[in-house]
């Protein structure tokens, strides 16, 4: 990770640029100058509410920006024209990838009040459109007619195991849409629990694609699944059983991203 000295944020885009290229993803001076103004906003809000760990102007360009960019090697930005962040956190991924697609339709989903605030905040700065910003649990909206399999993308990073990650996720997805799995390298465990509750949603067979976070920032999985069927009507059940009694039939291991 670079430790040289940040001037006015120029380490913080010298490293996110850096890690784009290494990642292979094209980001141009118009996205770059939004990152910058967002990672403001976020070191600014930080400071009163407890947003990120990751507070260190390198770290968070690789670990939340770049992080976030890595989506974008398992679903084709310009063939999504809307997309669901479950457990958005301060945005990532779902803020870094409505940057990239300014014309998609964005929902940013999370239980935690101050951070949903925040990213609404992110919004009018940025002059972001059509993005709504939602304070709730995702098992309560995949049953609301409104967002049931409405999207083409369904997002999540690191905010649960395998197999409840899906059934929040899937429901919100529509018939050949994409579901992605943000995950670590851990979830080898978690393949087979994740695989039955995928088929049981409707998804079709999980695909894994694996990568080096540049700087030596960690092993980053992408798991995804296509929708191939309507997600039966009993799913998603209500809030906290799919941690505790997931489809699969694995325990559920509850992870933070940071």
């Amino acid at each position: 990770m670079p430790d040289r000295r940040d001037s006015a944020g120029t380490l913080f885009r010298e490293t996110l640029e850096r890690s784009a290229r290494e990642l292979g993803v094209q980001v141009d001076r118009r996205q770059l100058d939004m990152f910058c103004t967002y990672k403001e906003l976020l070191i600014e809000a930080n400071r009163a509410v407890n947003l990120t760990s990751i507070t260190e102007e390198a770290e968070v360009a690789v670990k939340h920006f770049a992080d976030s960019l890595t989506c974008l090697l398992a679903a084709d930005m310009r063939d999504v024209a809307s997309l669901v962040d479950v457990g958005t956190g301060a945005g990532f991924p779902g803020l870094v990838l409505k940057i990239m697609n300014p014309g998609a339709r964005v929902l940013l989903v999370d239980s935690v009040r101050k951070k949903v605030d925040f990213v609404r905040e992110v919004c009018i700065v940025l002059g972001l459109s059509h993005v709504e910003a939602v304070h709730a649990r995702a098992e309560e909206l995949g049953r609301y007619p409104r967002y049931r399999e409405k999207f083409a993308l369904a997002v999540a990073r690191g905010v649960s195991s395998l197999a409840p990650l899906a059934e929040c996720c899937l429901p919100l997805v529509r018939l050949g849409g994409l579901f992605v799995a943000m995950k670590g390298p851990k979830v080898t465990e978690e393949m087979v629990s994740g695989a039955r509750a995928v088929a049981a949603l409707g998804g079709g067979e999980l695909s894994t694609h694996q990568l080096e976070l540049p700087f030596g920032a960690g092993t980053r999985v992408l798991v995804s699944a296509t929708k191939q069927r309507s997600t039966p009507r009993q799913y998603p059940r209500r809030p906290g059983v799919p941690e505790k009694h997931p489809i699969g039939g694995a325990g559920a291991t509850r992870k933070s991203p940071g």
